[in-house]
């Protein structure tokens, strides 16, 4: 696929049964490489504390944030359907406060906002976006906003009523009007039965192959070094000692003055410039 990805594009891949790709991005470099890749989705994910700030978790990033990062990320996309995180405690306070955040996300550049859960205020914090015109992506299993809700980093839906949990929160996502959700960290079953019993596209993360779609931190999956990596996490590059290796050179070749050599310098004429 060529032309722009849209809501109407996403939901006819998952009829097509076409995999639907997608990664974060938090800056217009990286966003721009995954864009001429051919990535559909990039979201701009709050992961960006752990990825970005080195946080242990995603519960300190703003609004602000968020909308800057968006900000950046929108210079560098094209093709791609561009979704940003609603971040811990924007969607909760009050509807008129969900709306002001939301509205800041899409005129930071933002064509989607994702909501993590589906208790009745998310639910209703997902209509109220959806009446009024804002995409909204929703996000069940592990949802990293409610870690110490959930006590850590931990697989879910476990179990005959933890997965049916997990089902009927789908689906009621779904009915508020999400367009896609993410199904975050539960086991392969469980993530076909979701995707199976949802119409619209399910994208997966630590939940197998049966989903619509994948999605991964890009930092993850680029080997670029992190306190946390997930099981579920494929690494297709080691850009960390690439990094390292890069810099190491540029040390030695500093310290040694090979660099920076003469391909690397203005000329002027010989005569040096005496003070007058």
């Amino acid at each position: 696929m060529t032309s722009k990805v849209t809501l109407t594009s996403l939901q006819c891949m998952k009829e097509k049964k076409e995999k639907i790709t997608a990664l974060t991005a938090y800056d217009y470099s990286f966003a721009r490489l995954l864009d001429e890749a051919g990535i559909d989705l990039i979201l701009v994910g709050d992961s960006l504390g752990m990825a970005i700030c080195g946080e242990d978790n995603t519960l300190k990033v703003t609004v602000d944030e968020m909308a800057y990062h968006t900000g950046a990320v929108r210079k560098g996309v094209k093709r791609a359907m561009l979704v940003a995180d609603m971040p811990f405690m924007s969607f909760h306070v009050s509807p008129e406060n969900t709306l002001e955040n939301a509205g800041r996300l899409i005129r930071a550049g933002a064509e989607a906002v994702k909501l993590e859960g589906a208790s009745d205020g998310v639910l209703e914090s997902a209509k109220r976006l959806v009446s009024v015109g804002i995409p909204v992506m929703g996000h069940v299993g592990l949802t990293p906003q409610a870690v110490h809700q959930m006590g850590g980093f931990k697989l879910q839906g476990k179990g005959i009523e933890a997965g049916r949990k997990i089902i009927d929160d789908a689906e009621a996502l779904e009915d508020a009007g999400a367009f896609s959700i993410v199904l975050e960290c539960v086991p392969v079953s469980l993530a076909e039965e979701v995707t199976e019993k949802l119409k619209v596209p399910v994208i997966g993360i630590g939940a197998g192959v049966g989903c619509d779609g994948q999605i991964l931190v890009s930092y993850d999956m680029l080997g670029i070094p992190s306190d946390v990596t997930p099981k579920f996490v494929k690494k297709y590059a080691d850009l960390s000692n690439v990094i390292k290796d890069a810099t190491t050179a540029y040390i030695k070749e500093i310290r040694a003055e090979k660099f920076p050599a003469e391909e690397f310098c203005y000329t002027a004429p010989t005569r040096r410039l005496k003070a007058i």
